[in-house]
C-alpha cells in the first residue's frame, strides 16, 4: 500500500501489459512472411504489409524503425533450424549426413539463398527509408544465416573422433563442404545430383585436412629432430 496526495491510503494492484503491441508486430511479421514466401522480397511492400495484417502505417513504424528491419525479421522467421549431425557412424558417415541435410534445404526450402542473396545484392523496401548500415534486425539475420550452416559442422568438428584432422579451419571447411551445393543450386539445373556432389565435398575435404595435418605433424617432427 501506498499513501496518496489526499493523504488515504491505497493498494497496488500489479501491473498489466497491453497485448495490442505484440498483436500487431504478430500480424505484420506473419503478413510480411507469407508475401515473401508468395512473391520474394519485391512483393514485401509497405501497403502489402498494412494491408494484409490490417495494420497502420504508423504503427508499423513503430515497430520496425526500416523497411530492412521488417523484411529482415520476415525472412528470420522462415529459415528453418539447424540440421542435427546424427550421433553414430563414422565421421565420413557422419560429415555426408550433414552435408545431405543442407543439400535438401537448398533445394526443397530455398530461403536462406534468397536471403542471402538480399543480404548481398541489395536491401530496398519501397515506402520506408534506408537505414545507415546494417540494422539490428539484419545483423541477427547474419548470424542465423551463419548459424545454420555451421552450427551442425561445429558439433562434428569439436567430437573426439575429429582429432585425426587437427586444427580445422571452420570458413574453409564450410566452404568446401557447402559451396559446391550452393554453387549447384544457383546454377538452377534440373538434373544436378546433389547427393553424389555432397559425397565428393565430403571426400575431397577430409583427403585435403587429412594430408594438410600428416604433413603439419611431419613438419614438426622434423624440427624437433
Amino acid at each position: 500500500m501506498v499513501s496518496s496526495p489526499n493523504g488515504r491510503w491505497r493498494t497496488i494492484t500489479g501491473a498489466t501489459t497491453d497485448p495490442r503491441p505484440a498483436r500487431s508486430r504478430a500480424r505484420l511479421l506473419e503478413a510480411a512472411a507469407a508475401l515473401l514466401r508468395s512473391g520474394g522480397p519485391s512483393a514485401v511492400t509497405v501497403d502489402a504489409v498494412t494491408r494484409t495484417a490490417n495494420v497502420a502505417r504508423a504503427t508499423l513504424y513503430r515497430h520496425f524503425p526500416s523497411g530492412n528491419d521488417l523484411l529482415a525479421a520476415a525472412f528470420n522467421t522462415l529459415i528453418p533450424p539447424s540440421p542435427t549431425p546424427p550421433a553414430d557412424g563414422s565421421l565420413r558417415d557422419r560429415l555426408v549426413a550433414v552435408v545431405l541435410d543442407q543439400a535438401e534445404a537448398l533445394a526443397q526450402a530455398p530461403v536462406v539463398m534468397t536471403a542471402m542473396s538480399w543480404l548481398t545484392l541489395g536491401r530496398d523496401l519501397d515506402g520506408l527509408p534506408k537505414p545507415r548500415g546494417d540494422s539490428a534486425a539484419m545483423t541477427t539475420l547474419r548470424e542465423r544465416i551463419a548459424q545454420q550452416y555451421a552450427a551442425p559442422f561445429d558439433a562434428i568438428f569439436e567430437s573426439p573422433d575429429a582429432a585425426e584432422l587437427g586444427e580445422v579451419d571452420r570458413s574453409r571447411a564450410i566452404a568446401m563442404l557447402i559451396g559446391p551445393l550452393v554453387l549447384g543450386r544457383l546454377s538452377t539445373l534440373s538434373d544436378f545430383d546433389y547427393r553424389e556432389c555432397a559425397l565428393a565435398a565430403v571426400d575431397g575435404f577430409l583427403y585435403v585436412q587429412r594430408a594438410q595435418h600428416r604433413a603439419g605433424a611431419a613438419s614438426i617432427e622434423s624440427a624437433g629432430a
